[in-house]
């Protein structure tokens, strides 16, 4: 199910105020995750700046349940980064905490944005 503007916006909202409160987890211990950070040069500080830039347009999926933890619903978005489309997976995280990005890496398979104008202008 894609989710709405309004949706999507209130979600990053929220995301990026706690990310300023509490700042981000990257899971760059993930083997796909730490490859793309080293292939892209990016520092963690690089990362979460390219996060920090997430808008409506870059939504791709979500929100997704997510069983595996109780960092909330998983979020689904993709930023060119050094002309290299970027699958990035965010989630809200435990209150009062920090926010966590679970994926960072190169987009396995085309994304698909359906709030993105065609042309790649926004």
């Amino acid at each position: 199910m894609i989710a709405t503007l309004a949706e999507i916006q209130k979600f990053l909202n929220d995301f990026h105020q706690k990310v300023e409160i509490f700042d981000i987890i990257i899971l760059n211990d993930r083997e796909k995750n730490a490859k793309t950070q080293a292939a892209l040069g990016l520092s963690p500080n690089a990362q979460r700046e390219v996060i920090k830039e997430i808008q409506v347009q870059d939504y791709s999926e979500g929100p997704i349940t997510n069983i595996l933890n109780a960092w909330g619903d998983l979020w689904v978005f993709g930023k060119d980064v050094n002309g290299q489309e970027v699958y990035i997976k965010i989630a809200y995280g435990l209150p009062n905490r920090q926010a966590i990005c679970v994926s960072f890496h190169l987009a396995e398979f085309p994304m698909n944005y359906p709030y993105k104008k065609k042309g790649g202008q926004q």
